[in-house]
């Protein structure tokens, strides 16, 4: 999940009225403290998030469905299998701090791999399936992997690197013939008696996840058992307790990757907690997202822009839209910021469905910022209020000192979600986490609205704002434009367009013209790319 990123420059003087400060801000210290009551994490240090996660108390019926087969896994079987499982591993030779890949797209089975891992106190490192071999190999290398689960196409690739990988089946089919998922059928199967359970602490590492790298070379993000039981009271648990309907009869719908922090968060760790249902896509289509909502009754779905907009599209052309989507209650977005355009379509179309977005790194378990709509108040392009417990700052990237409220700079955040470290790599934590526990989220806390005003002119397919640094100003907002074919927009006219409807100091400062704007899997705009577009232009 990600907020918007932009220039951090204000023209606005220092000497704001410090009496007008609301309460959330302390201009002594420069710290934003969250507006929502703090929460009593537990304070056993000999806590696992397994323990954790099945000690919650719920009448969930269903937990796991998986939509190409029907096939579900009631929560009566859920933590037998996940302890069946562990025992399976034990048996391997799986034991505590030993590195366990999970090379898997969504699907039933990876759920109950990820705690049977954990359970034994070893760690969970999960990648994208269709990674190449040499970001295969990396992983494989910088974590130390001793074991792999992943589809029966890439066993050999990851024996020849000294793994030994297990094929896991596309469904839950335990009548399956091909002999290929036979390991992993016998893992599963209950015949190893109990595992042992080792001593494990909050403290502990649970997950090796890998950062976007949008900021950056990809890092490996420690993250321990207590920041992932932060992830489920101050993001899962709590967002939950918002509102009024019964966590057990939600349904959800898991197209968000689950080897990312945000479908981690949510559909491997979080929701099970709370006895929600969730119906697994292996990958995104239109047209068949809609047939699962109404077939599933489906009532909440995450996702990230570029599903947002295709679901926007699939909507608008459905011929039956006053019988589809009847049970969906809320459409949530994260990983990357969403525009204004989409949000006003999505209504359009969707007018009976609540929209929130939110704002969370790898580095911090998933937990930062969440949206919260009443009929009194709404505000559906905000990425939200600080999470529970959580403190933010937003520094000047020039004299390194806290800015209050209505200025730009970077985000930083402290919390009991933050990461341990950066795997292998003191330096890079050293940069990222400071000695008082701030993490330098690299992020920008700027107008989201520079970007939307863009997109709104009718000559403009996409845009982005990044910073350049100018002697006068400190950093001007520069605007990357896409062009509808045919246009004949200049800079003066895009510089115009905004300057009508934005303070002085917002206004965009220059314009670069470009045939796309560079963009990640999840429609994070990748603000480095641009920096070396901008650089590389200004030496010619």
């Amino acid at each position: 999940m990600a907020t918007s990123l932009s220039s951090h420059i204000s023209l606005q003087t220092s000497e704001s009225k410090i009496s007008d400060f609301p309460d959330w801000y302390s201009p002594e210290t420069g710290i934003y403290s969250s507006k929502h009551p703090s929460i009593s994490l537990p304070t056993d240090p000999f806590l696992d998030i397994v323990s954790f996660v099945f000690s919650h108390k719920h009448d969930g019926v269903t937990a796991l469905i998986d939509s190409s087969s029907g096939y579900s896994i009631p929560y009566s079987k859920l933590l037998p299998l996940i302890q069946s499982m562990a025992s399976g591993l034990h048996h391997l030779g799986v034991s505590q701090g030993d590195v366990v890949l999970l090379l898997l797209p969504n699907s039933s089975h990876f759920p109950i791999i990820f705690f049977s891992v954990l359970y034994l106190g070893a760690i969970a490192s999960a990648m994208n399936p269709l990674s190449s071999t040499f970001e295969i190999k990396k992983q494989v290398s910088d974590c130390s992997v001793r074991f792999a689960f992943t589809s029966l196409e890439k066993i050999d690739q990851l024996n020849n690197l000294g793994v030994h990988a297990i094929g896991v089946p596309q469904n839950i089919d335990f009548d399956s013939e091909n002999i290929g998922f036979s390991p992993f059928h016998e893992l599963i199967g209950g015949r190893f008696g109990k595992a042992p359970r080792p001593v494990i602490r909050q403290q502990d590492t649970a997950v090796i996840m890998y950062s976007s790298g949008t900021t950056g070379v990809s890092k490996g993000v420690v993250l321990t058992h207590g920041n992932l039981i932060a992830t489920v009271e101050l993001f899962v648990k709590f967002e939950a307790s918002q509102y009024e309907y019964s966590s057990s009869k939600n349904v959800y719908l898991a197209v968000v990757p689950m080897f990312h922090i945000y479908g981690l968060s949510l559909f491997v760790v979080g929701l099970l907690s709370l006895g929600s249902t969730i119906v697994l896509m292996r990958r995104f289509d239109g047209n068949e997202a809609v047939e699962l909502i109404d077939y599933y009754g489906v009532t909440h779905f995450p996702l990230v822009p570029p599903i947002l907009t295709t679901l926007v599209m699939t909507a608008k052309g459905a011929t039956n839209t006053e019988n589809s989507f009847k049970s969906l209650k809320q459409v949530s977005c994260g990983a990357a910021p969403t525009s204004r355009k989409i949000i006003e379509d999505f209504f359009q179309v969707l007018p009976h469905v609540d929209f929130i977005q939110g704002y969370g790194m790898t580095e911090t378990s998933a937990v930062g910022t969440r949206g919260f709509n009443t009929q009194q108040c709404h505000k559906y392009c905000s990425i939200g209020l600080l999470a529970p417990n959580m403190q933010a700052k937003v520094m000047d990237w020039n004299s390194g000192s806290p800015l209050p409220p209505e200025y730009y700079g970077e985000l930083w955040l402290k919390g009991p979600a933050i990461m341990q470290r950066y795997l292998n790599n003191d330096v890079a934590t050293k940069m990222a986490i400071d000695k008082d526990g701030w993490l330098r989220t690299g992020d920008i806390i700027a107008p989201a609205d520079l970007e939307a005003i863009l997109i709104s002119h009718p000559h403009i397919l996409d845009a982005a704002v990044i910073g350049e640094m100018d002697e006068v100003y400190g950093e001007i907002p520069v605007a990357f434009v896409v062009t509808r074919h045919g246009s004949t927009l200049n800079q003066e006219d895009v510089m115009g367009f905004v300057a009508m409807q934005v303070a002085p100091y917002k206004k965009i400062r220059k314009v670069m013209f470009t045939k796309s704007i560079p963009k990640s899997a999840t429609g994070k705009i990748l603000r480095r790319e641009l920096k070396k577009l901008l650089s590389s232009s200004c030496r010619l």
